[in-house]
């Protein structure tokens, strides 16, 4: 019986041992995901935003919450309601409520890179890749555990059961063909928490593929986004260049009427 318990604390023991290695430290992980997409704004402001760089860190700044990632409707709204009371024109746009939901947009555009960034980044593929890694590592020591108390507790039961036929009182039979039961329930209790291990990594890994691939198609809607607006944007200045082709015909007209009137009263 007291191999029994030794190998149920020990398999027991490697099932808790991803919480305390690298696959528990959940809160440290995420902080530096945060700081992946910090970096990443910092770096690429003047990019996207290059006329409104320190604005943009400010709103930024001003809406991260306690997990240090920035609120994108709370920066959305910052922008707006700056652009609205301070409006920053450009050479394409100069309505402060279409400039500020371009630049809203333009902000949440930056969020999600930052936010891909973190995950599919250098040091997000790094992160990956550990623990990934330690996954694989932590199911193959389990089976290996489990095999090894399975070959144990296999023995013992050979054992126990070689010795019931001999074993006269009565008792002592039960006792031990308890003990028999017992361990052939510890024997199937290994084969599925095995089992179960495996299926636990599986699904670890099955999550941080969709994850790749969510991330992939939020960087084509982003796209896709960005091209409408600039499709919007050009379609807005063509109209205004149309517009003023039309006033400059009409009074190029208006002039040569008003001179042709002029020559016939004289």
């Amino acid at each position: 019986m007291r191999k029994i318990v030794f190998f149920s604390l020990g398999f027991l023991l490697f099932l808790v041992l991803p919480t305390m290695g690298q696959l528990g430290k959940v809160w440290s992980e995420f902080q530096l995901y945060s700081v992946d997409m910090q970096n990443y704004f910092t770096n690429n402001l003047s990019e996207t935003l290059r006329h409104l760089e320190v604005s943009s860190q400010n709103y930024l700044n001003g809406s991260r919450g306690e997990l240090n990632v920035p609120n994108p409707i709370e920066v959305g709204k910052q922008v707006r309601q700056d652009l609205f009371f301070y409006p920053t024109t450009d050479k394409f746009e100069n309505n402060p409520i279409v400039r500020g939901n371009a630049v809203s947009n333009e902000m949440n555009r930056l969020i999600l890179r930052g936010s891909v960034e973190g995950v599919m980044g250098i040091e997000g593929q790094r992160r990956l890749k550990n623990k990934l890694e330690e996954t694989e590592n932590i199911i193959t020591t389990i089976v290996e555990t489990a095999n090894n108390a399975e070959q144990s507790n296999r023995n013992l039961l050979g054992d126990i059961l070689a010795k019931i036929p001999t074993i006269e009182n009565v008792a002592q039979q039960l006792s031990a063909q308890t003990s028999a039961n017992q361990i052939n329930l510890q024997l199937q209790s290994l084969k599925v928490q095995s089992e179960q291990s495996k299926i636990i990594g599986e699904t670890l890994a099955q999550t941080m593929q969709t994850n790749q691939s969510l991330q992939y198609s939020n960087l084509n809607l982003a796209s896709i986004s960005q091209q409408m607006e600039e499709m919007n944007r050009a379609r807005r200045v063509d109209s205004a260049t149309e517009a003023a082709r039309l006033m400059r015909t009409t009074s190029q007209i208006d002039l040569f009427g008003r001179e042709e009137n002029y020559s016939r009263s004289q």
